[in-house]
């Protein structure tokens, strides 16, 4: 995947999990696209362990991968807040 791609990727990844996730987390439209870019790494990483295949697109497999990376890390980012 090129580095658009990702960043688009990213952005839609990222705007659904604070959708499903909503409150106040500091950082505003970037640090949203970036969770969703983390996202995509730690989902592929993780799909990749369990065999459900890596992040290879824009497709929605890939899609629920990521999201459920970017729901992980904004989970882990508010524990850390507390």
């Amino acid at each position: 995947m090129g580095i658009l791609s990702w960043i688009l990727l990213g952005l839609i990844v990222g705007v659904i999990a604070k959708l499903i996730m909503p409150g106040k987390d500091p950082g505003g439209f970037i640090v949203t696209i970036l969770i969703g870019i983390a996202g995509a790494f730690v989902g592929g990483f993780v799909g990749s362990f369990f065999g459900f295949g890596p992040v290879t697109g824009i497709n929605i497999g890939s899609i629920l991968l990521a999201l459920g990376g970017a729901i992980l890390l904004l989970i882990l980012y508010r524990f850390i807040q507390k």
